[in-house]
């Protein structure tokens, strides 16, 4: 007890005197998964609104597919990845592998699918709701799609939200791709795994408080977007 009790204060310690190694872990953290969140708003957006707008034989298998997406193996699609990025894989020559690069990649595959998944339900739910208005002012299929996806974007930004907790929590496929490399590519969750194992748990005790406060945090704001959405669309 004593001992989970000085881990701790150390831990306290650690993050309100800005321990520099350690914002630079949470730093990188951010950095990753931002810019994976990024990537798979840019893709999941517009392709789950074509989804859900689009009528053309196997969509509906496509819906099951991309729903079952959102619960890909992590593991898997690190392990996948690093195939394509390894020197003996077909994208290997670009030496991405054990960078932030491939981290993002991984990241970006496991979130995409939960982005375009809620994005289609968002964007159906609504076309039902103003299908006859937008015939009747004759929007065209871009312009409809548009529409749909800023008068749902207070939802979207919830699955956004979503996405951005899958990202940030994620160890098994970053941890693979990324190598865990000190200063390069460690980053929170990598880095608890490494130093609960070696028993600094002041550390991993430090690094888990500040994910805790983020995913609370996202949590937090998913939920106030929820309801101001619920407000809004009734």
């Amino acid at each position: 007890m004593n001992d989970f009790s000085n881990a701790l204060s150390t831990a306290f310690a650690l993050v309100t005197s800005l321990d520099r190694d350690l914002f630079e872990i949470v730093g990188l953290s951010l950095e990753i998964s931002l810019t994976a969140v990024l990537v798979a708003t840019i893709i999941g957006l517009p392709a789950g609104a074509a989804l859900a707008l689009s009528r053309f034989p196997g969509r509906r298998p496509l819906i099951i597919v991309l729903n079952a997406l959102m619960g890909l193996p992590p593991v898997v699609v690190g392990l996948v990845i690093y195939l394509l990025l390894s020197r003996s894989g077909p994208l290997g020559s670009y030496g991405l592998l054990f960078t932030p690069t491939a981290m993002v990649i991984a990241q970006s595959v496991l979130v995409t699918p939960i982005i375009a998944a809620l994005a289609r339900q968002t964007v159906a739910d609504l076309h039902e709701e103003y299908d006859e208005h937008l015939r009747a002012i004759g929007s065209g299929p871009l312009q409809r799609m548009a529409t749909l996806l800023w008068d749902g974007r207070f939802r979207l930004l919830t699955a956004i939200l979503a996405g951005f907790g899958r990202a940030i929590a994620e160890v098994g496929a970053v941890l693979i791709v990324g190598g865990n490399i000190l200063h390069s590519t460690r980053v929170m969750t990598t880095t608890i795994a490494l130093e609960t194992s070696k028993g600094n748990l002041a550390i991993a005790l430090g690094l888990g408080l500040i994910l805790v406060t983020l995913a609370v945090s996202v949590n937090a704001a998913a939920m106030l977007l929820g309801e101001t959405a619920h407000r809004r669309y009734g």
